[in-house]
């Protein structure tokens, strides 16, 4: 197939006479039909005039070369962040105990709290760069609420109750025990009434 058989395919199948290309290009309907019957070739301009009247490439015209395809980037998913995050979440919680049972030293607590933070921001990262961001974010919060939220309430609650009267005391990863059976198992009702209405919130707004 020459140029004279791509302009007049393009040309039927757009639905449209000789005349009415010819009106359309700024030529006459003799120039059309040379083109057509390869008495003559078009100049540069027209041929970029019959590209953009037609939506194809000069490339196509002159040499029959169709475009290629463009290809859609490949986005990593953000559900990945989202797992790697939690791992890492899951990991600092874990390390956070071992190390207070091991050592009962208030740098379990920021052991713990560094390894989340990295986990918090490998699933930022997969807000920016991943897709299924909602998806991904909506699977986080609700796994990680329970992850994320027990240091703090322990923190706060042992601060509370001024556990032992020692400060070493008051930063750790779980609640402790104090002078209160009650008040310590209060503690962890408030722990599991805050993760779980928080994650019957997030399923039902599904994260917009």
């Amino acid at each position: 197939m020459n140029v004279a058989d791509r302009i007049q395919n393009l040309r039927k199948a757009k639905g449209i006479s000789q005349e009415g290309l010819a009106d359309q290009i700024g030529v006459s309907r003799q120039t059309v039909s040379k083109w057509e019957s390869e008495q003559s070739l078009p100049d540069l301009e027209k041929i970029i005039l019959l590209s953009e009247y037609f939506e194809v490439t000069t490339d196509y015209l002159l040499k029959g070369i169709e475009p290629k395809p463009d290809t859609p980037e490949k986005w990593i998913d953000a559900r990945v962040f989202a797992v790697t995050g939690t791992a890492l979440n899951f990991i600092g919680l874990v390390a956070a105990i071992m190390v207070w049972i091991e050592e009962q030293t208030t740098e379990a607590v920021a052991i713990g709290l560094i390894i989340m933070a990295m986990g918090c921001m490998i699933m930022a990262i997969g807000q920016f760069i991943g897709e299924n961001r909602k998806s991904a974010l909506r699977w986080f919060l609700v796994v990680n609420v329970w992850l994320l939220a027990l240091i703090p309430i322990s923190c706060a609650f042992n601060c509370i109750q001024g556990t032992l009267g020692r400060f070493s005391w008051m930063l750790t990863p779980i609640p402790q025990m104090g002078n209160s059976y009650l008040a310590y198992a209060l503690c962890w009702l408030a722990y599991l009434v805050f993760c779980i209405l928080t994650d019957l919130v997030l399923v039902r707004r599904k994260v917009r």
